[in-house]
């Protein structure tokens, strides 16, 4: 991935010098040589990052449903996963530290380059609105976005785990159909816990089996809260 500055320029985002030293400026900085930090940018660009990720998925995932959506969300707008993208981008070396924080590793350390990148888009908000955001975290958040999806919950341990916690018992899996030839066959699968059941299909047992996982276990944590 190419560095903040030229990536910026490249996507047309360019900021005032003094708006991007103003992101970049941790507070350990600010207290020792003045000037405000990059908090106020932060606290602005976690709510409209969490906006466009969430918009990106929802167009991205059309047949996601809202628990799984709101997970892959979770993942993408983590800490570690923000920072990760925050070293790529080289944040670590343009971010401006106190003497203490730079001589105690802070330059790498993950809160520091998560707000570094947050308040980089708050920034970028401000100068180029929502467009703009969504220009970067398209480019950047783009490798996130494929490894959450990729990484999607196991909704069969997840159902299990609930199970015995709510009832003490086992999810109870049986074959209700299947339908097609047999080397192209559909399977439907139910799954059943005393506060309801749900019916999965798929070209295995097993993929059965996880779609009736995830429709319960959602239904489930949707009807108790989440």
């Amino acid at each position: 991935m190419t560095s903040l500055p030229d990536l910026l320029a490249r996507l047309g985002l360019d900021l005032p010098p003094e708006v991007l030293r103003e992101a970049l400026t941790h507070d350990s900085y600010a207290h020792e040589q003045g000037g405000r930090s990059n908090e106020r940018l932060e606290f602005l660009g976690d709510a409209v990052l969490d906006l466009v990720v969430a918009d990106l998925l929802f167009h991205g995932f059309p047949e996601g449903e809202e628990g799984e959506l709101s997970r892959l969300r979770a993942a993408v707008v983590s800490r570690p996963a923000l920072a990760e993208v925050a070293g790529r981008l080289g944040l670590g070396d343009l971010v401006l530290l106190g003497r203490g924080a730079a001589e105690s590793g802070a330059r790498q350390r993950p809160s520091v380059l998560a707000a570094a990148l947050e308040a980089v888009v708050g920034a970028v908000f401000l100068h180029h609105g929502y467009g703009g955001v969504r220009a970067l975290a398209e480019e950047v958040l783009r490798e996130p976005l494929r490894e959450a999806a990729a990484g999607s919950p196991d909704y069969k341990s997840l159902l299990q785990e609930l199970a015995q916690a709510r009832y003490g018992l086992l999810p109870r899996y049986e074959v209700v159909g299947a339908e097609g030839p047999e080397h192209n066959k559909v399977f439907a699968v139910r799954v059943s816990l005393p506060d309801g059941e749900a019916v999965g299909r798929g070209r295995s047992k097993k993929e059965a089996e996880a779609a009736a996982a995830q429709r319960l276990y959602l239904q489930l944590t949707r009807s108790a809260g989440g």
